[in-house]
């Protein structure tokens, strides 16, 4: 990504406007002008079905990128309305921050990032450049100066990489995953990569990292910089997350067959976007600003992808004014970023039950959430229907238009499973409510196949090395998170499996997701459930709980896999 698109900033360098990339692919949908949306007209609309026990891929949250070194830091109060989850807040749950070309720049956005951590935000880093000493130049057709990595030197960019984990964590922010490369097929100002190279260097590499590994980051989702990946077994077994930028890039190229055929174990994030455009004050053009509301929307249907993170948080066609204040476009993030959190699923709905109306419903144990965003000028009646469970009572309600701004409603009822709501004209509304007598299941989450039915699953012990086990906590005043990575070092695949460990004093599981915990504190084991009970050879599988504690975020020290020791990064 280049630093702006809104003409220069101090200390930014002048560079290729992105905007004029966007001209000439000529694949970004501009806004609709005002009155020429049609569809429904105050008519009601097909009902949308929620079926809350059709499960699809785990959410890992919403966020944006910070970059002092470009833009300047977020004040304090910025980043609790960035990272907050109450009223005028944005509720990100995802921080992008950039990996220092060198060790002086690693605590640029330290602040930020701390802060980030302590209100339980997950946070990861991409690099721009290698440090300059890695770096040889060559002529790519005619730019003369163009980067790239040295082969030399890849070893020694590992452990630069390396390093600026270690930081971070000794300096309180455990990332969750570092990036090879941003944006490496469009890289005017910064370092290139091939496909080659960079199957290269995930293979030889790294698996040196110290935390989760992020490849390719392409600029449009070129799936021709991710293939290769996949398709090649020691590079894929070295990345944890396929990343993805989503500039340009045409909703019919959103689905991604080969990851759902060969990502099993592995994570899909959107890293990088702005949508459509970077105007100046675009971040409040209304109704532009509902397309980011159809965009975050296909994302995560059509996609599926499990993040979806903007580029400046903080910029004037972004999420968050210069002064600090939500944004159109903010609002539109804030409406899943708010209520859909870290480790809730997303669930089958009916995505488009009329025309210019898109909705997405996803679930967090008891609670499900539905986001239904309505761009044409009249409002519709819109049905929604439960299946898989029985809910009646209150449902939470906000709105955003052309006057409000993810504004509470009063609360409305649904009953025997079915709410009828009147979406006003060019709007998005954010549904909240509890269900009860749920049952289980029916459909794995897509990016991890559906196992060999069999009646009585063998639990085989891991071969060769033990399991790998990376346990991530972000942690508030009386509570935490915790998601912990699986890794299957050996040889063969692990057809059912055990992991087990001992909780701190003081702490206490209250739900989880992927597993099943028993008992909620001292020791104890997380048991598959019906859709990941194999971890292939390479396979990261990811489980996780929500806990209260009495005041301890010490960690637990050892972790065992059917009885097996685990090693733990």
């Amino acid at each position: 990504m280049t630093q702006d698109q809104n003409g220069p900033v101090s200390g930014e360098r002048r560079v290729l406007s992105r905007r004029a990339v966007l001209t000439t692919v000529g694949a970004v949908p501009v806004a609709a002008a005002a009155g020429t949306l049609l569809g429904a007209t105050g008519a009601s609309a097909a009902p949308a079905t929620i079926n809350v026990s059709a499960q699809r891929q785990t959410i890992k949250g919403y966020g944006a990128m910070a970059h002092a070194a470009w833009i300047g830091d977020l004040t304090a109060a910025q980043r609790e309305t960035a990272f907050g989850t109450g009223e005028g807040r944005l509720g990100f749950s995802i921080l992008r921050i950039p990996v220092g070309e060198s060790s002086a720049d690693f605590g640029r956005d330290l602040a930020t990032a701390k802060r980030a951590v302590e209100l339980g935000v997950t946070v990861f880093a991409s690099p721009w450049n290698p440090p300059a000493s890695m770096i040889e130049t060559f002529t790519r057709g005619s730019q003369t100066n163009a980067k790239r990595l040295r082969y030399s030197s890849y070893a020694a960019y590992a452990q630069h990489l390396n390093d600026f984990t270690t930081y971070m964590r000794n300096n309180g922010v455990p990332l969750y995953s570092i990036s090879v490369q941003n944006e490496p097929d469009y890289a005017h100002d910064w370092t290139w990569w091939t496909t080659t190279e960079m199957v290269r260097f995930l293979k030889e590499n790294a698996g040196s990292i110290s935390t989760r590994v992020m490849a390719p980051e392409s600029f449009q989702y070129v799936k021709s910089m991710s293939d290769p990946i996949l398709n090649d077994a020691a590079a894929l077994a070295n990345v944890d997350i396929i990343g993805a930028h989503l500039y340009g890039t045409s909703y019919s190229n959103f689905p991604y067959p080969l990851f759902k055929q060969k990502g099993a174990g592995k994570e899909l994030w959107m890293t990088e976007v702005y949508y459509p455009n970077s105007n100046a004050n675009s971040g409040d053009a209304w109704p532009e600003a509902l397309d980011v509301g159809e965009h975050i929307h296909r994302a995560m249907v059509d996609a599926e992808f499990q993040a979806y993170v903007w580029w400046y948080l903080r910029r004037s066609y972004g999420p968050m004014r210069e002064d600090g204040q939500i944004s159109k476009r903010g609002a539109m993030m804030a409406h899943f970023a708010r209520f859909v959190r870290p480790g809730y699923t997303r669930i089958d709905a009916t995505a488009n039950p009329a025309s210019n109306v898109y909705v997405s419903a996803y679930r967090g144990g008891d609670t499900v959430v539905i986001v239904a965003v309505n761009k044409n000028t009249s409002s519709v009646s819109q049905q929604f229907t439960l299946s898989g469970a029985s809910a009646s009572g209150s449902v939470q309600n906000w709105l955003t238009d052309a006057s409000r701004t993810v504004a509470p409603q009063n609360a409305l009822t649904m009953s025997n499973g079915s709410l009828t709501v009147n979406l006003p004209a060019r709007s998005i509304m954010t549904f909240v409510t509890s269900v009860n007598g749920t049952t289980p299941p029916t459909t794995p989450p897509p990016t991890t196949p559906p196992p060999s039915p069999t009646p009585t699953p063998t639990v085989t012990p891991p071969s060769g090395s033990g399991p790998r086990v990376a346990y991530t906590m972000n942690s508030w005043g009386s509570g935490f998170t915790a998601s912990i990575d699986i890794t299957n070092t050996g040889t063969s695949a692990i057809n059912g499996w055990t992991l087990a460990f001992t909780l701190p004093s003081g702490q206490s599981i209250t739900s989880g997701w992927n597993a099943t915990f028993s008992p909620s504190s001292g020791q104890v084991s997380a048991r598959n459930v019906d859709y990941n009970g194999t971890i292939a050879p390479g396979a990261t599988i990811n489980i996780g709980f929500q806990a209260n504690t009495s005041g301890s975020t010490a960690k637990p020290t050892a972790f065992t896999l059917n009885g097996v020791a685990c090693t733990v990064v």
